[in-house]
Parts: structure tokens; sequence; C-alpha cells
């Protein structure tokens, strides 16, 4: 049995990694071409970008490890059953169950590693995103901004610029609401950052334009101002300056401290608590995925690679989606957080002890 282990695993281990690194790969190029517009087209530091580029893989080891469980399981035993291998087992007095053992520890190991990845590492890398960010535009403002789209990166400002080459900017509007007043309004044809170095400050020079400026006699009405030059500062703190932590970005033990604090001053924390089980239950998908990927694999016995593959994206999808839909549920408090957010692992379970059932086990 040793020897049937063996065989398993390595036939399971090489095509875990092949899929595990295509799909990275593929995560990663979805966000390759934003990076490279911020390097190319708005000069920001290559090591600022590289360093955000590789705060994203453990993010999305998250998705891709349950993936790559799924599909390493499914193409080995399909190729094993397209061989009439699980014939020849059979036939030799194996039970299929045994064969499942070597899967479920590596289900274990995997379903381990995501634990300590949703606990510690995701959390960190996605806090360290949000900070990379913020130094980002206190050192590249431009780094921020997009034309044609209403920015609200900086603290009582809404820009809109028209259009944007290097640190040039052509056509610019910025409103500065007010209370119980009308909202300012500044128009200039081009303008230009220079950061403030120290603190969250960019100075922003603006050329011929004008802006509403108030009235002396009324301050509640303005009148309308020409420059050539105008230069106002903006404030890029419009976060605290020690980022506060989102719940994506809180370790369990962060969530429940976090929790504990709130609920006795009857604030809501079904978010963090939302987020707190998402973490627990999205923890155990890489052995949710071996136990429905074996007898899929088993009954359907094909031999067709692209048919695999598509057959361990529907299972992933599906169960993706139920995530999705429960999560959104309990945020809006339409279930308890601790009772929704473990429906998508039931069904799983419910699925695979079916199937599994039905490979006569």
């Amino acid at each position: 049995m040793r020897i049937i282990r063996s065989y398993i695993l390595k036939e399971c281990i090489i095509p875990f990694f092949m899929a595990l690194l295509v799909l990275t790969c593929v995560f990663l190029l979805g966000n390759l071409i934003q990076l490279t517009n911020l390097v190319i087209n708005k000069g920001v530091n290559i090591v600022t970008v590289g360093r955000a580029f590789l705060l994203m893989i453990p993010v999305f080891l998250g998705y891709t490890i349950p993936i790559a469980c799924l599909i390493s399981v499914i193409f080995a035993f399909s190729r094993f059953s397209a061989d009439n291998e699980i014939i020849a087992l059979r036939a030799s007095g194996v039970h299929l169950a045994r064969l499942l053992n070597p899967l479920i520890i590596l289900g274990i190991i995997a379903s381990l590693i995501l634990i300590v990845l949703n606990e510690r590492v995701i959390p960190y890398a996605h806090h360290a995103q949000r900070r990379a960010l913020k130094n980002l535009g206190a050192e590249n403002p431009t780094a921020l901004l997009e034309a044609g789209m209403f920015i609200h990166a900086f603290q009582d400002q809404i820009i809109f610029i028209h259009k944007i080459e290097n640190n040039q900017m052509f056509n610019i509007t910025i409103y500065q609401p007010q209370p119980d007043r009308p909202t300012r309004t500044i128009i200039a044809r081009r303008g230009e950052f220079t950061p403030v170095p120290g603190g969250n400050q960019i100075k922003l020079k603006l050329m011929d334009g004008t802006s509403d400026e108030p009235s002396l006699e009324n301050p509640e009405n303005f009148y309308k101002l020409n420059f050539k030059d105008y230069f106002m500062t903006l404030d890029l703190s419009k976060e605290n300056k020690e980022i506060e932590k989102k719940p994506q970005s809180m370790t369990l033990k962060e969530l429940k401290a976090e929790i504990a604090k709130l609920q006795p001053l009857l604030i809501d924390t079904t978010h963090l608590e939302t987020e707190y089980f998402r973490k627990i239950t999205w923890s155990f998908s890489p052995l949710l995925f071996i136990l429905i990927g074996f007898p899929l694999a088993v009954i359907t016995n094909r031999r067709e690679k692209s048919a695999n593959i598509v057959l361990a994206i529907l299972c992933f999808a599906f169960y993706y989606l139920v995530s999705l839909g429960c999560e959104a549920l309990s945020k809006k408090g339409i279930a308890p957080p601790g009772l929704i957010m473990w429906v998508p692992n039931t069904i799983a379970i419910i699925g695979a002890a079916i199937l599994n059932y039905k490979c006569e086990f």
C-alpha cells in the first residue's frame, strides 16, 4: 500500500504545483497592465511597483491553492480511470476508500497552509498594499489620478481632469463642497503637482483659470476671479496617518478583539463577524475540493484535459458564488454570520458524501 500511496502523491503533486503556478500567473497578469502603466506613463519607481506586485501573490494564493487542489486530483484520477488503473486496483482487492487517505492528508496540509495565509500573511499583504498606495500618492501624486474620472483621494476636494501627460494636467475642475454654503469651483486650463517634503500634503499649481472667491460683503456668495497662476495645497490625509485596518487586513485575533470592543457600544459588527467566519470557512476549501474532485474524476472517466479543467472551474465557481451570496446575506443582516457562512462548506460536504457513495465506498 505504501507503493500505491507514493504513486498517488507523485501523480497529484506535480499537477498541483503546475496548476498553482499557472493560476497565480494568470491572476497576476490581470494586474500587470495597470502596474506597468504606473511605471511607463506615470514615472512611478519600479521598486515601489515591484513591491506592490509581490504583495499581490499571497492574496491570490488564497484563491489559487483550493483550485490547484481540485485540478490536481481531477487530473490524476481521471488518468487513472481512463487507463483502467482504478479497475486494476479494485480487482486486486484495494478498496477505493484507501486511495482517498493520502489525498485527505494532502487536503489537511493545504488547509493548514491556507489557515496561516488567511490568519497572518494575507492580512499583512492587504494592509501593506494600502499603505504603499498612500505613500505612493505622497511621492507621485499623478499616480493617484485617472483622466476622465472624479477623484476623491484628497480631503475636502473633488477633482476632475480631462487629460494627463506625465506631470502635466489639462482642463482641470476642482470642487470644494462646503457645509451650508454653495460648492466652490476652481477651473484651470493647465496644472502640475509638487510634493511637499514630509507629511501628507502636495502643492498644486494651476495656470490660466478662474476660481470662486467669497464676497467680502456677503461671504455666502462668490465672485469669479481670473488668475494666471494659482497655488493651492491638497491634503492626502483623508484617512488617518496610520492607516486604519479594514476587516480584510485583520487577523482572526484582531477581528475577535474588535468585535468584543464594539458590541458593548451597541455598534453593528456584522461585517466584522462575516469576515471572521469567511476566513475560517474558506480555509477548509482545499480539503473539500479534494473530497469532491476524487469521485468526480473516478465517475466521469474522461481523458480530455480540457474537459477536466472546465469541470474543476465549474465546481470552484459554484462554491465561490454560493460563498459570495452567503456573504452578502450576512452583511445585510438577513442571516447570522456564524450560521450562513458555513452553508457553502455544508453543501460541499453533502455533495462530496453523495459522490463518494456512488463510487461504492
